[in-house]
């Protein structure tokens, strides 16, 4: 059974820094990447970075590039997102996801998904 995670949200006020990280278990060698989407009340869930496997290549959103960083470590199953310079627009539930495809920004070329933590940035 697959299980995806997710700890290290909270609350942060605007400029500061979190690190998300999304433990994996259960996974086979099947899936192909992993990713992480966020989604605000009353908003739909939309993609915020995500990482290929074997770690050599990474995308990010517009809106988070240059502040977010996407890594993994395989030995530990445990894919991590480095959120810097958070701005208040950051808030959002922040989920884990891992896919077998090679659509990296959609969400329905996903096929698990963690159940989400909270960050909320206060301006």
């Amino acid at each position: 059974q697959v299980q995806l995670v997710e700890s290290g949200g909270g609350l942060v006020q605007a400029g500061d820094s979190l690190r998300l990280s999304c433990a994996a278990s259960g996974l086979t060698f099947s899936w192909y990447k992993m990713g992480w989407f966020r989604q605000a009340p009353g908003k739909e869930r939309e993609f915020v970075a995500a990482i290929r496997r074997n770690g050599d290549v990474t995308l990010y959103a517009d809106s988070v590039k240059g502040r977010f960083t996407i890594s993994g470590d395989n030995a530990e199953n445990t894919v991590y997102l480095q959120m810097n310079t958070l701005k208040p627009e950051d808030s959002a539930v922040y989920y884990c996801a891992a896919g077998a495809l090679t659509d990296f920004s959609n969400a329905r070329k996903y096929d698990y998904w963690g159940q989400g933590t909270q960050v909320t940035v206060s301006s």
